[in-house]
């Protein structure tokens, strides 16, 4: 299974703080946010690959990937202009194929159980 982690948004609710740091990396208890999603989706099985939008302090996200351990399963794809939520869906379709996928907003934090998720929604595919 596949992910799109949408991180492009430029953070106008978080000013100041997003004047320097993306949204998806402000850190929450010493740790950006977006590693939080990677270790939640990738550490745990729950997807094989992810792939990640950027727009605003794109090369911030880009080193901070490079350091991930999940990064050879971690595809980044830089919006010139926001597509928006669908629209960057739209324009990852073939990259996704014909199979299920997630859709996150790597700016969220949650404590859902995504695997739970994830496993219904094959049960009632079966």
């Amino acid at each position: 299974m596949k992910a799109v982690l949408l991180a492009a948004g430029l953070g106008t609710r978080l000013r100041p703080i997003t004047q320097t740091v993306p949204k998806c990396l402000v850190p929450i208890r010493g740790r950006p946010l977006l590693d939080y999603w990677l270790e939640h989706l990738l550490g745990q099985g729950i997807v094989d690959e992810v792939r990640i939008n950027t727009h605003y302090l794109t090369d911030q996200v880009r080193a901070h990937v490079a350091q991930s351990p999940w990064r050879d399963r971690i595809e980044l794809v830089h919006e010139e202009t926001l597509l928006g939520t669908g629209g960057t869906v739209l324009a990852s379709r073939e990259w996704l194929g014909r199979s299920a996928f997630l859709v996150a907003h790597a700016d969220n934090l949650t404590d859902a159980h995504i695997g739970d998720l994830v496993a219904a929604h094959h049960a009632a595919d079966a």
